[in-house]
C-alpha cells in the first residue's frame, strides 16, 4: 500500500511560496484509516471538519493588505482530508496576491479546497471590522476532569470502555473533557484538544470514559481520525442509540481543526474555546 505520508510537507524544510499556488494542497485519503476502523463505505455518521484560519491575508487591487479569519467546513463524506501544513502553505501563498474583493477570495478558496477534498467545502470569511463579534464559548454538559482517578497507562486502549455502559440506566447527557491529547501521525508533535460526547443510551461510567480519553495521550493519528476512532469505540462498547463526538483542537500554524461526527444532530456551532 502506498505510504501517503512520504508526500506530505510535515517535518520537512519548507520554502514559503510568494505567489498563489493551489498545488501546495496535499490531500490524504480518509479511506486508509477508515478501513483500519472497519468503517463501511456507507458511513454510520455524518459531520464536518471545521477549520479556523487566523493567519489569512491578501492584497487589494491597490496593493493594500487585507486580513481576515477564515472558517472552512469540510464534509466528512469527502474522499480526502487536507494535511494541515499544506493548508497553511496554501493560505500563505495568498499573501502577496491582489484580489478584487472578499467574494473573489472566498470563491477561489472554495474551489481549490473542494477540488482537493473531493467534495464541496463551505467557506466563510470574517472581515477585521467584525473581529470584535468573535467570542469564546464553553462546551455544553458536565466536565469529567475533576474526577479523582489514578492513571498509569497512556497507550490507547479501547478496552477501557468494555462494560462501561449500563443499559439498565438509560440517560441522555452531554459530557466533555479538556484532557484530550494525541500526537501528529507524521511528526509526533502533540495535538491538544477538548472533546464533547453527547449521547442517549445506557449510562456510561465516567471514570472509564475519562481513562479512555486520556489513553490517546501517546497515540499518533490525525485529528479527524482520532474523533472517528472515539466515535467507533463508543459505539462498539457502549452502544448508545444516539451519539455525537465533537473535538476542538488548539491551533498550530494559525489553524485549528475541529472534527464533528454524529448519527442524529444535523449541525454543530463553531464553538471557539479559550485555548483556541
Amino acid at each position: 500500500m502506498t505510504d501517503y505520508t512520504d508526500n506530505l510537507p510535515l517535518g520537512k524544510t519548507t520554502v514559503y511560496a510568494s505567489e498563489y499556488d493551489p498545488g501546495l494542497l496535499c490531500p490524504f485519503p480518509r479511506k486508509l484509516k477508515r478501513d483500519e476502523l472497519g468503517l463501511p463505505e456507507l458511513l454510520p455518521f455524518h459531520g464536518v471538519d471545521i477549520w479556523n484560519a487566523y493567519e489569512l491575508s491578501w492584497l487589494t487591487p491597490k496593493g493594500k493588505p487585507v486580513v481576515a479569519i477564515g472558517e472552512f467546513r469540510f464534509p466528512c463524506e469527502s474522499n480526502n482530508l487536507i494535511e494541515s501544513k499544506s493548508f497553511k502553505l496554501y493560505l500563505n501563498s495568498f499573501n502577496q496576491n491582489r484580489f478584487d474583493d472578499f467574494e473573489s477570495v472566498r470563491a477561489l478558496l472554495s474551489q481549490d479546497l473542494g477540488g482537493a477534498a473531493g467534495a464541496p467545502v463551505d467557506v466563510r470569511l470574517i472581515d477585521s471590522a467584525d473581529f470584535a463579534a468573535e467570542t469564546f464559548a464553553t462546551l455544553p454538559g458536565e466536565c469529567l476532569d475533576d474526577l479523582d482517578i489514578s492513571i498509569d497507562n497512556y497507550a490507547l486502549n479501547a478496552n477501557l470502555l468494555e462494560g462501561a455502559a449500563d443499559p439498565r440506566q438509560p440517560v441522555e447527557e452531554a459530557l466533555h473533557s479538556h484532557l484530550l491529547k494525541s500526537n501528529c501521525l507524521v511528526t509526533g508533535q502533540p495535538d491538544w484538544g477538548s472533546v464533547l460526547i453527547n449521547y442517549q443510551g445506557g449510562k456510561i461510567n465516567r471514570e472509564s470514559l475519562l481513562r479512555y480519553l486520556i489513553s490517546f495521550r501517546q497515540h499518533n493519528e490525525f485529528h479527524e481520525q482520532c474523533v472517528e476512532r472515539i466515535y467507533c469505540d463508543l459505539m462498539r462498547f457502549c452502544k448508545p442509540h444516539k451519539l455525537t463526538v465533537y473535538a476542538r483542537y488548539t491551533r498550530r500554524g494559525g489553524l485549528d481543526i475541529n472534527p464533528y461526527r454524529s448519527n442524529f444532530a444535523d449541525d454543530i456551532a463553531n464553538l471557539r474555546l479559550a485555548r483556541q
